[in-house]
């Protein structure tokens, strides 16, 4: 269960090798989570991920998941939970593609959009299943601030950010009284392999700026966290600017 300031026991990340979700499994361990259960193909760096996390004194798991393989999702997820009750499910998976390259070879923006929201949309319902039949929990979906509106540079990724979006934000309101929290997590520009040799973004930040961000929002019960949280009125601005305007400008 969760403690009193509403942080996990008990963990399980779906994209067990995402930076982003290891900088937060280690904060939480280093606060109060003492089980996590890692997602993920099976590879080398899986296996890396679960010993870093296992030298940090939390018993570890790994198990076999792939984002892209949605029949698989509810044996898969299904045998994790029946181990016990999970306190927090942190969706983290996803790709960010090639947008030049994706535009010429539409089945890569296929994988893309399957990836960022088929599979997120198949494990994120699988999970809240999971999560309200306990009676409790958190859902955190790594969401994006390229999903707030396309831009040329990368509405590949940017619409499959945004249908993400849209089906966690509307699963938290399917689940409002039933005692499973979803949190739908906006980060900028991260530095990260992902990101590597990428020009940096207008307010730039970490994976460990991120995981600050999941903890307090975690705390705070909050819906909605911007990584960082000036995001919130850059995005609402760039939002609403009119569409001839927006396609001008250097993003």
């Amino acid at each position: 269960m969760k403690d009193a300031f509403g942080l996990p026991q008990s963990l399980l990340v779906l994209g067990g090798t995402s930076e982003i979700a290891l900088a937060t499994v280690r904060r939480l361990v280093a606060r109060r989570t003492r089980t996590v259960w890692l997602a993920g193909r099976p590879s080398p760096a899986l296996d890396a991920a679960a010993e870093q996390v296992r030298g940090l004194g939390a018993e570890v798991r790994a198990v076999a998941f792939d984002a892209l393989d949605p029949g698989s999702h509810e044996e898969a997820l299904g045998k994790v939970f029946a181990e016990g009750d999970i306190d927090l499910v942190l969706l983290a998976f996803g790709v960010l593609g090639d947008q030049a390259h994706d535009e010429r070879e539409p089945l890569n923006a296929v994988r893309v959009a399957q990836t960022n929201y088929t599979g997120a949309v198949s494990a994120g319902l699988v999970s809240a299943r999971a999560l309200q039949a306990q009676g409790h929990g958190s859902l955190v979906v790594l969401s994006s601030v390229a999903g707030e509106r396309a831009r040329r540079a990368n509405f590949i990724y940017g619409s499959s950010k945004a249908g993400l979006d849209a089906f966690a934000q509307g699963l938290g309101d399917a689940l409002h009284g039933t005692g499973v929290h979803v949190m739908v997590v906006r980060p900028g520009f991260v530095r990260s392999r992902m990101t590597a040799g990428m020009e940096e973004s207008l307010l730039a930040t970490t994976p460990e700026a991120v995981a600050t961000a999941i903890e307090l929002g975690l705390r705070r019960r909050s819906e909605t966290v911007w990584v960082p949280g000036a995001l919130r009125v850059v995005m609402s601005a760039l939002r609403h600017l009119p569409r001839g305007m927006f396609r001008r400008l250097p993003v």
